[in-house]
């Protein structure tokens, strides 16, 4: 009986915005370099810093416990159970591209903040504390970013659009909200979390055409040594064997 052909995976982005995809992780890549070297070493907010960071500290203020909830939700802990029920979405979906994605580019993220661009930059705030970029505003965009991918690319589940839509957008509040309520408590000037906001999106979009790019590159045909394609033996036809007719005496 012969088996139905199994149906190829789907890819993350379709390949119509691969192309928007790379100029949108350049454009990442530009604004965080911009910022880093404009802040590297410093400790102390430019002209834009004061006035958005005094802005945002005036109108939620009175929001003190709100804002440390939000706060919470970029912290190790929630990060990781967060990050951790994506991945297992994905398996029990058998969407092996978005678990990969899930796995390689939220943590990915974070460590290129906290252990790469923060050291490297060296801008601080408070009493030495490394502040750039944001490490909480990172974690939550790339999982914003994440999602975002995994509910409007190809592999997308069978979910009405306008559901998909209204967690998209959700995903991205609750991160614009966790950046606020850095700001607004004094951890972070304000373009720590425009830098963070970059990282977030520009590891994950890159992470993912990465991901496409090597699940969909051809496979070369196994050679022999000499460098002959290897092809497989023809089967051998079974003989059928008579048994011997009555032996005569």
């Amino acid at each position: 009986m012969k088996l139905p052909p199994r149906a190829a995976p789907r890819p993350l982005l379709p390949p119509a915005l691969r192309r928007t995809a790379a100029l949108v992780v350049a454009g990442c890549a530009a604004v965080t370099a911009s910022l880093a070297m404009a802040f590297a070493g410093q400790a102390r907010p430019d002209g834009l810093d004061a006035a958005v960071d005094a802005h945002v500290r005036s109108g939620l203020g009175q929001y003190q416990e709100q804002l440390r909830v939000l706060a919470k939700l970029g912290g190790q802990v929630p990060f990781a159970l967060l990050t951790a029920a994506l991945i297992l979405a994905c398996l029990a979906t058998r969407r092996w591209r978005g678990a990969a994605l899930a796995g390689l580019a939220v943590p990915g993220a974070v460590a290129l903040t906290e252990y790469v661009l923060k050291p490297l930059v060296g801008r601080t705030i408070l009493t030495g504390y490394d502040c750039f970029p944001s490490g909480h505003t990172t974690a939550l965009f790339a999982l914003a970013a994440t999602c975002a991918v995994l509910l409007t690319g190809p592999a997308r589940p069978r979910l009405p659009r306008a559901v998909r839509l209204l967690l998209v957008l959700g995903a991205a509040l609750i991160a614009a909200g966790v950046a606020a309520s850095m700001v607004a408590r004094g951890y972070h000037y304000f373009t720590d979390t425009v830098a963070g906001t970059a990282v977030g999106i520009g590891v994950v979009l890159l992470t993912a055409l990465l991901i496409d790019w090597a699940a969909d590159k051809p496979r070369a045909p196994l050679r022999r040594s000499s460098g002959a394609p290897v092809t497989t033996a023809p089967e051998v036809s079974r003989v059928s064997i008579e048994s011997p007719g009555p032996v005569g005496r």
